[in-house]
């Protein structure tokens, strides 16, 4: 079997001899010089992707990221970017991450939506209304999405923290969206099923013809499976268990 000594010096040639973990002071053990060994090239690939899962995962716990990110389509990419790297290349700092580079994110998605509305008088769009809650500040807003063949895209979100949402408020932004983004584009609008989104729905196809409004099902099973928890067995089964896991997480 190929015997060749492992230097993992190689692969992080400039690590800082200074690192502490969680501000204690304390010098990671992880981070300070390795000892060279011998081993097999089986070893030391499956050494190194070892390390390469330790940095990476002590990254991941230091700035409390959340472990679903690394299944983000864009996760495999940096590692192989990282790779191709040559030895030297500094990593971006937090100002160009910041600064330049988001400049540059920005430019090629305004650039990827501009095409993407080209294709919305061929294809025509479904207009989707979502809103949500800052559950900190407490402000309410309803983002408007739109999704065609080619993909999603948020178009706009409007803070609705301050406004009576009632039926007329809803059937002004419909139609203000609506318009906005060009009726003849629209093909479907989709939006909860609050009896005032209902309302301002029914009115906007009364208005286009053309068009078609549809509820969200999700909203309707949220509904859905609550009325079913007021259902007598139901509730008091649900109370049980609410109970049950207090005492088991006490």
């Amino acid at each position: 079997m190929y015997q060749q000594e492992s230097n993992v010096e190689e692969i992080v040639p400039n690590l800082s001899r200074s690192a502490s973990i969680a501000s204690y002071g304390r010098i990671d053990p992880f981070l300070s010089k390795p000892k060279s060994q011998q081993m097999t090239l089986k070893g030391m690939i499956k050494g190194t992707k070892n390390i390469l899962g330790r940095y990476v995962g002590k990254w991941f716990y230091d700035k409390g990221i959340p472990f679903d990110a690394a299944n983000s389509l864009y996760f495999s990419p940096i590692v192989s970017a990282i790779q191709r790297a040559e030895p030297g290349v500094k990593p971006p700092t937090a100002y160009e991450l910041s600064g330049p580079i988001l400049d540059e994110e920005v430019e090629e998605l305004t650039k990827w939506i501009e095409e993407y509305k080209q294709s919305w008088p061929r294809i025509g769009i479904t207009l989707m209304s979502d809103g949500w809650l800052n559950k900190v500040s407490k402000n309410e807003f309803l983002n408007f999405l739109a999704y065609s063949p080619k993909g999603t895209a948020v178009l706009s979100s409007k803070d609705a923290s301050r406004t009576k949402k009632d039926a007329n408020f809803y059937v002004r932004l419909y139609d203000h969206i609506v318009e906005e983004v060009g009726d003849k584009h629209v093909v479907q609008f989709i939006t909860d099923n609050a009896r005032a989104c209902v309302f301002a729905g029914s009115k906007l196809i009364e208005k286009m013809k053309h068009l078609v409004w549809t509820p969200c099902a999700a909203h309707n099973i949220d509904l859905m499976l609550e009325e079913i928890g007021e259902i007598k067995i139901v509730k008091e089964t649900l109370e049980e268990a609410r109970c049950l896991k207090e005492i088991v997480y006490l």
